[in-house]
């Protein structure tokens, strides 16, 4: 039996919600074999009792392949296409609203409902000239449909106040201070790499328990 299987290589071919469909499961499995095959079957499109019937060697490839994808290091993505539609990321900080804060601190550290504070930090582009755009207005409504965002954005933007401080009330007075931010947004790095997606996994979670979104 021939299948074709189109296999993504970076993050941005896999959307949030691949994501945490797969974390869901990696979180009450251990067993190595039925993590590779839910991998492929998730992140590949395939179904699991046809990829029983592939080759152990095809198998083999297809996991690294996406182990390799799993440790890409996303610098910040500014802009993506979700569904025909142009999204941004916030261009001011500073300007964010109180609900923008709450609903950004209620959920950036939670995987499983992270798709609501992304709708946070990235917007429909209303305007846009050359490398300036402007967003919607924040509404806190319809958030699902973030779970079509691609990966890298997601890993990218938390990675942003990882790194820059961890904490968003200091990332907010100094944003537009520091001469360096740029350069600084086009070297973010995850702290440990890790082999594979278990390690991906294990990195991103331990950046969530250190991020700490402030008001005060």
């Amino acid at each position: 039996m021939q299948v074709e299987i189109l296999v993504p290589d970076t993050l941005s071919e896999i959307t949030l919600e691949q994501y945490q469909k797969f974390l869901k499961i990696q979180d009450n499995n251990e067993d190595e074999t039925f993590l590779a095959v839910k991998m492929i079957e998730i992140f590949c499109g395939i179904r699991g009792d046809h990829i029983m019937k592939m080759k152990a060697s095809s198998i083999k490839d297809i996991t690294r392949i996406l182990t390799d994808m799993f440790n890409q290091k996303p610098p910040l993505v500014r802009e993506f296409t979700m569904k025909g539609k142009e999204y941004g990321f916030i261009p001011k900080l500073e300007d964010m609203s109180f609900g923008e804060y709450v609903d950004l601190d209620t959920y950036v550290g939670d995987f499983e409902n992270i798709h609501k504070a992304m709708a946070v930090l990235y917007r429909p582009i209303t305007q846009k000239y050359n490398d300036k755009y402007l967003i919607e207005e924040y509404e806190g409504e319809d958030t699902e449909k973030m779970k079509d965002m691609p990966m890298d954005a997601v890993l990218s933007s938390i990675i942003f106040f990882y790194n820059l401080g961890m904490d968003l009330s200091k990332v907010m007075l100094n944003y537009l201070q520091h001469e360096e931010t740029q350069a600084l947004v086009q070297q973010l790095t995850l702290e440990k790499n890790g082999d594979g997606i278990n390690q991906f996994s294990d990195s991103l979670r331990e950046i969530l328990d250190g991020l700490k979104i402030s008001l005060n």
